[in-house]
Order: structure tokens, then C-alpha cells, then sequence
């Protein structure tokens, strides 16, 4: 595997681009990781999904909060970990969602051996919404976006980043957490109700006994690994379905 540590000038955002080492072009695909940023095991989940036939894209989606760190933002002191997760919420707003967003597809798509047409995004917990509001700003160049156990997708405020799918034209994925605070039943329910409504390509699913945040490896009570894999599966199948072709 080919693996690069660059930086992206206009945002002094630290990014890592893993790709196969076969001379050929790839489809691009931005992995935002969770909260907890760039660590051993985010790395591990985009090297897996570069695996795949991918040109994968790690930011460190909050580059306002901090530069990488060797095992990410995560704090064992709980109220430490409170404190640092308001500050990382405040590093990456909306809007920056939207900016951001944009800076990465245009540097992964300018990169060698990676396919100039549309990509894919993915993310996880709080950037689940990330991978939504970016379908929503560049609706001609994302072509797929997923969200695992994402949270806040369907709130009431107005803002809520669920009321951005009339400007969608990727085909989605939602993998929810069951019984998750971030994103509880009758959020999830609007979601779905606003999905239908929307018209477009979708699948909407509920990880039975799965809790917030199970994709990552390593968090000890909360990874599952069967529902993992079944959540990379699905990962893989959405971006074989959408990329591929036009690569």
C-alpha cells in the first residue's frame, strides 16, 4: 500500500492518503473519523477500506482544536474528556463542515493516481453529518456518502442537517447505533420519514445491540465486531456500487 502524510496549505490541516500500490487510478473516498480523531485504529479502518480499490483521505477533520496526536483527543479523566469534546464540537462548525468538506475533495482529487471524477465520503459519530452536509454543497462530485452511528442527523432546530436532502443527489447510507443517546428513536424516524419524502437513493438501518460508536476497534464496551464487519461490508458495497463504474 501506498501511504502519504501531506498537509493541505489553506487549511494547515495534517491529512494521510492511503491508496493500493498498483500503477493505476483509484476512486477517492474522505474518511472523517469520529470525535476522538486520528488514532491507530481510525488509520487501521481507512487502510482497510484503501484495501478495497480506494485512494482514501484522512484529514484530521479537527485541525482547529489541535495537531494529531500519537492515540487522537480521547481523555480517561471524565471530566477532562467532557471539556475536550465541547472544544472539539466548537472546531468544527457547520459551516466549517461545508468549507472543509470542499478543500478535501479538491486535494484528494487533484493527487496522483486518484480518479478526477466523483467520490465518496464517510463518517463517523459527530461527522456523520459532515458526510451528509457535504453531499448537500457539492451534490455534482459526491456520488456516495455514509454515516455510522451519526449523531444529531434529524433534530428540530433548523439547522438540522437533515434538511439539506433536497439538495442531495448521492445515493446514502445511514448505519444507526441501537438505543443511542446522539441518536435516539424518533430522530432516527424523522430521518427516515424525510428520506422517503426526498425521493432519492437510500438505505436506513438500526445495528441491533450495537452502541454508539462500534465501528471503532479498540473501545473497549462499545466495539462489536460482528456488526462491524457488517458495517464495513456495507461501506465497501456502497462505493463499489457508486465509484467504481466510473473510475
Amino acid at each position: 500500500m501506498i501511504e502519504e502524510q501531506l498537509e493541505i496549505p489553506t487549511l494547515g490541516a495534517e491529512v494521510s492518503l492511503y491508496r493500493p500500490d498498483r500503477l493505476a487510478d483509484y476512486p477517492g473516498v474522505v474518511f472523517i473519523t469520529d470525535v476522538w480523531g486520528v488514532r491507530p485504529a481510525t488509520i487501521g479502518m481507512a487502510k482497510r477500506l484503501a484495501e478495497k480499490g480506494f485512494a482514501v483521505l484522512l484529514p484530521n477533520a479537527f485541525h482547529r482544536y489541535s495537531r494529531n496526536r500519537p492515540e487522537g483527543f480521547w481523555r480517561e479523566d471524565e471530566a477532562e474528556r467532557t471539556t475536550a469534546l465541547h472544544e472539539l464540537f466548537a472546531a468544527l462548525t457547520p459551516q466549517q463542515m461545508d468549507s472543509d468538506g470542499k478543500a478535501y475533495a479538491d486535494f484528494l482529487t487533484s493527487q496522483t493516481n486518484v480518479h478526477d471524477g466523483k467520490i465518496g465520503v464517510v463518517g463517523h459519530c459527530y461527522t456523520g453529518q459532515m458526510a451528509l452536509r457535504m453531499a448537500a454543497v457539492m451534490p455534482d462530485r459526491i456520488a456516495a456518502a455514509a454515516s455510522f452511528h451519526g449523531g444529531w442527523l434529524a433534530t428540530d432546530k433548523p439547522d438540522s442537517p437533515h434538511l439539506l436532502l433536497p439538495q442531495v443527489k448521492a445515493r446514502l447510507y445511514f448505519g444507526h447505533a441501537d438505543n443511542d443517546p446522539l441518536m435516539p428513536k424518533q430522530w432516527i424516524d424523522r430521518l427516515e420519514t424525510s428520506l422517503r419524502a426526498w425521493h432519492g437513493a437510500f438505505q436506513s438501518e438500526v445495528y441491533k445491540g450495537a452502541a454508539h460508536g462500534w465501528t471503532v476497534p479498540g473501545r473497549d464496551g462499545v466495539y462489536n465486531e460482528l456488526q462491524a464487519e457488517r458495517a464495513f461490508e456495507k461501506e465497501v458495497e456502497l462505493f463499489d456500487a457508486t465509484l467504481k463504474g466510473d473510475a
